[in-house]
């Protein structure tokens, strides 16, 4: 990137490091004391941190995180998702207290009237008949791919390169410089290689799409609405409309993976942009931070599925469909609380205004500078990219990655008082977030670009 001066990032990125350093101590002892914690954490993921040790923390509420050292930081990153709600919103605190306390019972692999409730209210949103629940979108993405493999017998799933469907095997395979299916960089010892069960194209490509459902061996495409977690990369239009088309013409079913683009509105983006999957996953947000999923069915596939059980699978006991502390109580009733009370319909539209309030900034910011960078907006959720224009696929999107301009940024914030995902610049806005909080982060974002810029 010849418009930065690479020295003196390095040099920015070592003094903020120094400064995350000196003010985190506790932070840095919680980590260096963690000897019984495989690599210091409680999950490897939390090592994502640019300052080398992540912030340990001793409360959250609204929109903000109280770290060990007593730092109050505006929290954009919310658990990457998990806290889209806010952290412990009232709601959900009572529901808690309820299910624990006075009616006790947080699981026992027994239904309470709250399942039937949640369903309800998701076929609501999204359109789908018949749901299911698991602990996680992982693990809904996962049986959900049994299930679809099951009614079609066809063998093969597809995805679209660089999406992320939590760490499901068959989709972890991008396409790479020479147009193939391979695995994706990093993927950690695959039972199989990857690209021997699943199909991949760049997201946006319809043409690639209609090639390679042509085999007429994928059972379903499993894509979210907008690519999420390689930078938000928007659909192009009529592309998620032409994906049924092609869907429909080859047998093959549409997944939608909901769990980060619920963000687009109280339906995700199946109701904003008036899509009809086949089935559609979600997790994360839905319990405010409780660990829930779901997968949602049509009327035609559940019946599907149901006649297909004559053939001797099994998804009442050990056939790979289903989990122990699935579908358990103290989930149900956080779902219900922050579904009915929190995450509500009409919570959308000021979370969106302030997201587009964000974005508006920052590009004005880009602009004033002449920066080659983008922001994208998909309702409550913004994220900003070191390309202009915007990419438009996966490919395109990694390609635009700057780890140590990442690290700076997002140290510069720390530093500041302002937390987005460190796992990538993005920020979302929950009920709680204010207008002042917004602003905050515009005063921070300006004074690091015009430190990069001097």
């Amino acid at each position: 990137m010849d418009y930065l001066d690479r020295h003196k990032l390095a040099t920015l990125v070592a003094e903020e490091r120094a400064r995350y350093e000196a003010e985190h101590p506790n932070s840095k002892a919680l980590h260096a004391n963690a000897n019984h914690l495989f690599a210091r954490v409680p999950m490897t993921w939390m090592n994502k941190w640019a300052g080398g040790f992540p912030l340990g923390f001793v409360g959250a509420h609204g929109a903000t995180v109280t770290d060990l050292d007593g730092h109050e930081l505006i929290d954009f990153a919310l658990g990457d998702t998990g806290a889209m709600a806010g952290h412990s919103p009232e709601p959900l605190a009572r529901a808690m207290a309820t299910r624990i306390g006075v009616k006790g019972g947080v699981t026992t692999m027994l239904p309470t009237e709250d399942a039937e409730w949640v369903a309800a209210e998701l076929t609501r949103r999204f359109g789908l008949a018949q749901w299911s629940f698991s602990l996680s979108a992982t693990d809904a993405n996962r049986w959900l791919l049994r299930l679809v493999r099951l009614v079609t017998q066809r063998p093969k799933i597809l995805v679209f390169s660089y999406s992320y469907h939590g760490t499901v095997d068959e989709t972890f395979v991008i396409v790479d410089e020479r147009g193939r299916c391979v695995s994706r960089p990093g993927n950690v010892a695959p039972a199989v290689d990857p690209a021997t069960t699943t199909r991949v194209v760049e997201f946006n490509d319809l043409a690639a799409l209609e090639r390679e459902l042509s085999h007429g061996d994928v059972a379903a495409v499993l894509t979210e609405p907008a690519l999420t977690n390689i930078g938000i990369v928007l659909p192009q239009p009529r592309f998620l409309e032409g994906v049924r088309e092609l869907c429909d013409a080859t047998g093959t079913l549409l997944i939608l993976d909901e769990t980060h683009t619920f963000s687009a509105g109280p339906g995700g983006a199946t109701r904003r942009f008036g899509l009809r999957p086949d089935a559609l996953t979600i997790g994360k947000s839905l319990g405010g931070g409780v660990a829930c999923g779901a997968y949602g069915l049509s009327q035609d596939l559940a019946e599907r599925v149901l006649a297909s059980l004559s053939i001797g699978a099994d998804i009442v006991d050990v056939g790979g469909v289903g989990g122990t502390l699935a579908g358990n109580a103290m989930s149900f009733a956080a779902m219900r609380a922050v579904l009915g009370e929190v995450l509500t319909d009409e919570a959308f539209g000021p979370m969106e205004e302030l997201a587009t309030t964000f974005a508006s900034g920052v590009r004005a910011t880009i602009d004033r500078h002449g920066l080659p960078w983008s922001i994208s907006q998909l309702g409550a959720r913004c994220e900003y990219r070191f390309a202009n224009p915007a990419p438009v696929n996966g490919g395109e999107s990694a390609k635009s990655a700057d780890p140590l301009l990442e690290d700076f940024l997002h140290l510069y914030g720390v530093n500041r008082g302002v937390l987005l995902t460190p796992f990538h610049n993005m920020a979302l806005m929950c009920p709680a977030t204010t207008p002042a909080q917004v602003e905050r982060h515009q005063v921070v974002f300006d004074e690091a670009v015009a430190t990069l810029r001097a």
